[in-house]
């Protein structure tokens, strides 16, 4: 599976778990230097607290558009490790 962004490849990877529809990457499957940290929380009833990054290619950002769960609750455990992929980034095989 490839994550699609602004035309680029931001992630990309053969073990992506499928939680409520969307599609959770391997956190090391994420470029990296297409990743800048975010300082937006969010909490979930059942899987914890999220943290964000922005993507930023080619001179363009879409803040926030990768979540992740630091610390997720025992029932989100498969999402471990995990990042998922916010709207407008495209999710192919």
């Amino acid at each position: 599976m490839k994550a699609i962004w602004n035309g680029t490849v931001v992630a990309e990877s053969d073990d992506v778990v499928v939680v409520e529809g969307d599609h959770y990457f391997p956190a090391a499957s994420l470029r990296k230097e297409y990743a800048l940290p975010s300082n937006t929380r969010t909490m979930c009833s059942w899987k914890g607290q999220a943290s964000y990054w922005t993507l930023f290619v080619d001179g363009d950002a879409k803040p926030d558009a990768v979540c992740f769960y630091p610390d997720p609750k025992e029932a989100a455990g498969s999402i471990r490790g995990r990042v998922v992929f916010g709207q407008g980034v495209e999710i192919t095989e």
